[in-house]
């Protein structure tokens, strides 16, 4: 059997997924390449900067190591594109263009993508997403972001995502068909906002100490939970100077607790105001996703939240950073022709 080869000729169809994120965007294609950035990018200040950095724009990690010296944009910061800001659409342009062209393997590839977007964004922003595919693709579809992961992942009927980002919480319940607005919701108590809790109760318990919202974020993603823990968490801030050791348990605790509230109320609404028959087998099938659903301890909490109402299971993505485009992708491939924009 002569295996076929997955290499694109110039005339070629590349098919690509990209889940475009609050904190961090990725992309899959049918070339079997995936890559993902941090979802930044800068310009340089001024004609020193320019020096320094040697290039016109910078993207992704590169951009928050040298944050100090560019004009950053997060340009899905609360999980819409903010309209009639040329920077912060340009610089959408340019995260998509960087993810395409890193795994793009011939120039000439014809690009068709599928593209997951919080839930908010999917709703107000499809023009200003269309512009900024339009220069490197021939045609595009854009979903919300749970809609993704649903397809990815199979949990096509008769179940729930919900999408803990950076910026946004997104909620879908699918139900045999594309989800319509009635079925998603978004809350923007999400990874961000545990973010800045957290930088605020450190700064009432150690007045002292000398730390950023960069640092604040990287304790999050290294020792996030909820409920109880066996060991303290202690991480190094300095003070004066002087790397010094702090306890921050109990903030942390505290913090990413404070999204727990929103995010049992919007999935309790949601099924309710759905089909009364087919509320139990929502409830014993919903998915967690996206970088919150690694907090240890989210998914056992909402399981004993949901289960004073009946029977209830929640489970966790297996790959959180990819899930997204590998569903988006996913989409491209099966997507009938009539469903695609063509730019």
């Amino acid at each position: 059997m002569v295996k076929k080869s997955t290499t694109k000729t110039a005339d070629e169809k590349l098919l690509v997924g990209i889940d475009l994120g609050t904190s961090r965007s990725a992309i899959s294609a049918d070339n079997k390449k995936k890559e993902w950035i941090e979802s930044y990018v800068g310009w340089p200040k001024d004609f020193i900067s320019r020096r320094v950095i040697g290039k016109p724009v910078l993207i992704g990690e590169e951009a928050v190591k040298h944050r100090l010296s560019l004009d950053m944009y997060r340009p899905l910061q609360n999980g819409v594109i903010k309209e009639g800001t040329a920077r912060d659409e340009e610089a959408v342009q340019e995260m998509i263009r960087h993810l395409v062209e890193l795994v793009k393997t011939e120039k000439g590839s014809k690009i068709r993508a599928v593209i997951g977007v919080p839930a908010e964004s999917f709703k107000v922003n499809k023009i200003a997403l269309r512009k900024a595919v339009s220069e490197f693709a021939e045609a595009l579809f854009v979903v919300s972001e749970p809609f993704a992961v649903a397809y990815g992942v199979e949990a096509l009927d008769n179940a729930m995502v919900i999408d803990i980002g950076a910026g946004t919480m997104d909620f879908c319940i699918m139900h045999g068909t594309i989800p319509s607005e009635e079925d998603q919701r978004t809350v923007i108590t999400a990874g961000d906002y545990i973010d800045e809790q957290l930088f605020t109760f450190l700064k009432e318990r150690y007045p002292d100490a000398d730390f950023t919202m960069n640092m604040v974020h990287r304790f999050k993603e290294e020792h996030s939970f909820v409920g109880d823990i066996e060991n303290e968490i202690k991480v190094e801030i300095p003070v004066n100077g002087k790397s010094t050791s702090h306890t921050i348990t109990a903030e942390m605790k505290r913090a990413c607790e404070s999204i727990l509230p929103a995010m049992v109320e919007s999935t309790l609404e949601l099924i309710a105001k759905f089909d009364p028959e087919y509320q139990d087998a929502i409830r014993t099938n919903i998915l967690l996703a996206g970088g919150g659903s690694q907090i240890k301890g989210i998914g056992s909490y909402l399981e004993k939240a949901l289960g004073e109402y009946g029977p209830s299971k929640v489970n966790i993505v297996g790959d959180p950073l990819f899930c997204g485009a590998d569903g988006a992708l996913e989409l491209a491939r099966e997507m009938p022709e009539e469903y695609w924009t063509e730019l």
